[in-house]
C-alpha cells in the first residue's frame, strides 16, 4: 500500500476533549485532513518546535531526544502513522545510524514532535485517510445549517481571541512581556506577543 505525505496544518484547542488539542495534518497532494487529539505538553512541543522565534530557556523532552540522537548520530529519517484503531492512532520512526535502519514504536504526538525537530517527512496510508479523514471545503461560503448527522465525525476548533492588552502596548514593552513569557516557559503567551510583534513589523 502506497504511503501518503502529510503535512502539519495547524494547533487548535479541542472541543470535543478539555485540556487536549487538535493536531491536524493534511495531504500534501489532495483536500484531506487528519485530525489527531494530542495532550498539551505535546502540543506546545510541537508549536515551539514549529515557531523558530520562540527558544524556550531549558530544554524541552523533544529537544533533549534531539540532542541525544545527534550526538550519537541518529537520524529519524521519517514517520508513518501506520493504524488506527478505536480512535487511537500508532505510528512508528524510521531511524538510522551507520547505514542501518531501526523501526521504533511511538506515540504519534511524539512522533510528529520529533518529525519537525528532524525535518523527517510525515506519511499515512490510504485506508487512513479513507477512515480517519475530513475534506477540506474549498468555497469560501460555508451554510450553518448544514450539520453533521449524529453517526459522522464532527470536528470544531475555537477562534483564537488576540488580547486587546497587547495591542495597546509599545515594542519595548512586549519584548519585555515576551522574554518574561519565555522565562516563566509560558509558550502560549509568548507565542501571541510574538504575533503582535510582528503584525508591527
Amino acid at each position: 500500500m502506497s504511503l501518503i505525505k502529510l503535512t502539519i496544518k495547524g494547533i487548535s484547542y479541542s472541543q470535543t476533549q478539555s485540556g487536549a488539542y487538535a493536531l491536524v495534518l493534511s495531504e500534501i497532494e489532495g483536500t484531506r485532513t487528519l485530525p489527531i487529539i494530542i495532550g498539551a505538553f505535546e502540543a506546545q512541543s510541537i508549536a515551539i518546535a514549529l515557531e523558530k522565534e520562540i527558544r524556550p530557556p531549558r530544554p524541552l523532552t523533544h529537544d533533549l531526544f534531539k540532542t541525544f540522537a545527534d550526538r550519537f548520530s541518529i537520524n529519524i529519517k521519517q514517520v508513518i502513522i501506520h493504524k488506527l484503531v478505536d480512535g487511537v492512532f500508532f505510528s512508528s520512526l524510521l531511524s538510522e545510524r551507520d547505514g542501518v535502519e531501526e523501526v521504533i514504536d511511538t506515540r504519534t504526538s511524539d512522533a510528529i514532535a520529533l518529525a519537525v525537530r528532524f525535518q523527517a517527512p510525515i506519511y499515512t496510508y490510504e485506508n487512513i485517510l479513507d477512515k480517519a479523514g475530513i475534506y477540506l471545503k474549498l468555497d469560501e461560503e460555508f451554510s450553518e445549517e448544514e450539520g453533521l448527522d449524529e453517526d459522522e465525525f464532527e470536528l470544531t476548533f475555537e477562534e483564537e481571541v488576540e488580547e486587546d492588552a497587547y495591542s495597546q502596548m509599545s515594542l519595548s514593552e512586549l519584548n519585555d512581556e515576551l522574554n518574561e513569557a519565555v522565562s516563566n516557559e509560558d509558550y502560549e503567551v509568548a507565542a501571541k506577543i510574538r504575533d503582535e510583534i510582528s503584525k508591527r513589523s
